[in-house]
C-alpha cells in the first residue's frame, strides 16, 4: 500500500471514529448503537496502521491489492451494521404494534365508562 492511500485510510478511519464518539456524546447516537460503528471505525483504524496485516491477509484470501482488504472489511462490517439496526427495528415495531394495541383497548374502555 503507498504511504498515500495508507495515510488516507488512516484519516477517513479516525474522522470515522471521532465522529462517532462526538455523536455518543452529543447524545444523538446511542450507546448501545454505538458499538457496532466504533469496533468498524477501530478495526479500520488498526487496519490502516498496521500496514503488515492488510499483507498477510490479502495473501490469506487470496486478494493481490491490499487495500482491497479494507474496502472487504468495511462492506463486512455495513452488512454487520444493517443486521445489527434490522434486528432492532423489528423489535421496535413489534413494541410499537403492542403498544398501539393498548392505547385502542384503553381507549375503549374510557368511552364505555363515558358512555355509562
Amino acid at each position: 500500500m503507498t504511504s498515500s492511500v495508507q495515510l488516507v485510510a488512516i484519516v477517513v478511519s479516525a474522522v470515522l471514529l471521532l465522529v462517532v464518539l462526538d455523536l455518543v456524546r452529543r447524545r444523538r447516537l446511542s450507546e448501545e448503537y454505538s458499538v457496532v460503528w466504533i469496533v468498524c471505525a477501530a478495526a479500520l483504524l488498526v487496519l490502516s496502521i498496521w500496514r503488515e496485516s492488510l499483507h498477510v491477509v490479502a495473501a490469506w484470501l487470496g486478494v493481490f491489492y491490499p487495500p482491497a482488504v479494507l474496502l472487504l472489511v468495511l462492506v463486512v462490517f455495513v452488512f454487520v451494521a444493517c443486521l445489527a439496526f434490522s434486528v432492532v427495528i423489528s423489535r421496535q415495531g413489534r413494541e410499537i404494534e403492542r403498544l398501539a394495541e393498548e392505547v385502542a383497548l384503553l381507549a375503549a374502555r374510557q368511552r364505555e365508562r363515558r358512555d355509562a
